[in-house]
């Protein structure tokens, strides 16, 4: 499932491609998502025009000129292409090559001004378009309940120390947790945890000031890191370019079960074991 780092990466290369442009049709080959598409309001996009392209946690947001957003999450393998009539790279270079074998699953197609085509493809179905009022995006259920943004200032020590009083938790299950900060998924977390020298099962009343002050700055730069390289190109992501994500090239501990700790002075080997339901990776040295 696409992360921040990931869904930033789409964001952006929306963002730089379909800003300001219109929407002159909507062909809609299976409303049949994770939730079913109102298609009476999807169709009530067609001439309205494109203000911004946001993010917030996983959730993509597209304002629209109407008052109106649309919400959309990619699922496990929901992506976008975008291309034009021609199927001519952009000068943008904000274009994928459709797979002729995967067109089955281009369940949206949006006909954009300036000949661009924007494409929804979700293999499994998992994600979800949804058009909602603008006004109301703060407390719409899939966002209301969201902490705050790891790159933004709130995210602080400070926040993490109030957050974690009377918490009997393992310290993942609080960082998988949307409520205390949007956005992380297995993957960061494993990587944060590795490099904060932090076991994952260990218990948040456990941890230090000092420690704590560890995880804020790796989830940061982590995050920073992983969106400068594109993302993680793990099983269906790739960016709206069409280029698989680079980040993967620099996991410490995701999916390394078995192999050498990547630290130079450690001797460690890197597990695997089940921490609320998802596969954790850590070494079985340093991470204490």
């Amino acid at each position: 499932m696409p992360e921040l780092p990931e869904v930033e990466v789409v964001k952006e290369s929306l963002k730089n491609t379909i800003n300001n442009l219109t929407f002159k049709k909507v062909i809609i080959n299976t409303s049949k998502l994770r939730y079913k598409i109102d298609e009476k309001k999807l169709y009530k996009v067609i001439n309205k025009k494109i203000l911004s392209v946001k993010r917030r946690s996983k959730y993509l947001l597209i304002n629209l000129n109407n008052k109106m957003t649309i919400i959309i999450h990619l699922g496990m393998t929901g992506k976008f292409f975008l291309i034009n009539k021609k199927n001519n790279v952009r000068k943008t270079s904000f274009y994928y090559e459709i797979n002729k074998n995967d067109e089955k699953h281009n369940h949206i197609i949006f006909l954009l001004s300036k000949n661009i085509k924007l494409i929804y493809n979700d293999v499994r179905k998992f994600g979800f378009i949804k058009i909602i009022p603008s006004k109301g995006i703060k407390h719409n259920s899939h966002i209301q309940s969201l902490g705050p943004e790891p790159l933004s200032k709130s995210f602080s020590v400070k926040y993490f120390k109030s957050y974690l009083i009377n918490k009997n938790r393992t310290i993942k299950d609080i960082l998988m947790d949307q409520k205390f900060v949007a956005g992380l998924g297995n993957i960061y977390v494993n990587e944060v945890l590795f490099f904060s020298q932090i076991q994952p099962s260990t218990n948040s009343k456990s941890i230090s000031l000092k420690k704590m002050t560890l995880v804020v700055k790796n989830i940061k730069k982590i995050l920073k890191k992983s969106i400068k390289a594109g993302g993680s190109s793990i099983q269906n992501f790739n960016n709206s370019n069409g280029r698989e994500g680079a980040f993967q090239q620099h996991f410490a501990v995701y999916g390394r079960e078995g192999m050498k700790c990547s630290k130079y002075d450690c001797k460690g080997v890197i597990k695997k074991s089940v921490i609320s339901k998802r596969s954790t990776f850590f070494c079985s040295r340093c991470q204490k």
